[in-house]
């Protein structure tokens, strides 16, 4: 079992950057890097490739609408240049709040676009001729909008490190799952509840594995959450940190009807306070929403407690078949945390 951990920060992701490569030295496989509507992932990448030496850094995730598959496979190509060869792409939709109102680009046909963004992306770090006549046209002609005809079908100039790069797709609905177990190196969910999870998505990975290409190795999956081991209450009391995430999620991430955190909610049996949440939330009452989150959820999809309560939860992460635990310290030594859950999992 891998370790990898989301890029955390607060304002300043160059300070937060600065620390992982003692969290390498400690045992982490992979740091993820998400963009939302915020700082922009490659940049951070690139800075982490200078920074470090052994961890692998992925986007968490880049969205398939604001980039071109040409810019994506020029993101991957070159992240894995300067890393030399630790990129991971984590590709996914994103919502349409984002697309269409920070991008300002049509948020249609998530699932077709993926599809064709991978394919794209793959074939060209092989340096095949970008071409594609689905949803994506390459080269673009006057009959799909072109202004000048001239397009030709160009492969990459530069010759990628690999011609390989593993690429994740993070999505919740039952068909953004399946199509990642089918097609994609990685699946990233999130508010994973590892004895609850195949209620959400079993039926989902099964479907889509028994699609899988053969070309391709077993799909890896990266879940996991806050972690803190200590005796006493003041430890579990840090799983109120996680609180205003959740909520955020549940609550706040997309319009009310159009939320895929609360249909996972519902999902896992929640369905009461997920609606009770997202009313609190779009009325402003974030603490309140944040007071309804179940505990029950809070501890299962978190591991905070004493050293033998952690271990068990490790356990149950890797009994709902996560391969890379994403780990989010919530101490003062992130460092040693990561050293001992690596021990833990070794």
């Amino acid at each position: 079992m891998k370790l990898s951990m989301p890029l955390m920060y607060a304002g300043n992701p160059r300070e937060a950057a600065d620390q992982v490569s003692a969290l390498e030295k400690a045992g982490l496989d992979t740091v993820w890097v998400a963009e939302a509507y915020g700082f922009d992932s490659p940049t951070l990448m690139g800075y982490l490739a200078a920074k470090t030496e052994t961890v692998e850094i992925g986007s968490a995730i880049l969205n398939i609408y604001s980039r071109t598959p040409g810019a994506l496979l020029q993101t991957a190509a070159g992240l894995d240049n300067v890393s030399g060869g630790r990129a991971i792409l984590g590709l996914g939709a994103s919502g349409p709040q984002v697309i269409e109102g920070f991008h300002g680009v049509p948020y249609s046909k998530p699932l077709g676009r993926t599809a064709e963004v991978i394919d794209i992306v793959r074939r060209g770090l092989k340096r095949e001729p970008l071409t594609n006549d689905g949803i994506i046209k390459l080269p673009l002609t006057k009959e799909d909008g072109a202004v000048t005809g001239l397009g030709k079908a160009l492969k990459i100039l530069t010759h990628p490190d690999r011609d390989t790069i593993p690429i994740y797709i993070a999505g919740l609905g039952p068909k953004s799952v399946e199509q990642a177990a089918e097609i994609a190196d990685g699946w990233i969910p999130i508010l994973f509840h590892p004895e609850k999870a195949h209620l959400v998505w079993g039926d989902a990975l099964a479907a889509g594995r028994a699609k899988r290409s053969s070309d391709l190795g077993p799909l890896e999956i990266n879940a996991g959450g806050m972690v803190a081991i200590g005796e006493g209450p003041e430890t579990k009391a840090l799983l109120d940190l996680a609180r205003p995430t959740f909520a955020l999620y549940v609550g706040g991430m997309g319009a009310r009807g159009k939320n895929f955190y609360n249909d996972v909610a519902r999902s896992y049996g929640y369905e009461k306070e997920a609606a009770e949440i997202q009313d609190l939330y779009l009325s402003g009452k974030k603490k309140e929403a944040e007071a309804l989150i179940p505990t029950e959820w809070l501890e299962a999809a978190n591991l905070v407690g004493p050293a033998s309560y952690v271990q068990e939860r490790i356990a149950a992460f890797r009994e709902a078949g996560v391969t890379n635990l994403s780990l989010t310290p919530a101490t003062e030594d992130p460092a040693a945390t990561i050293a001992q859950v690596k021990e833990w999992v070794s």
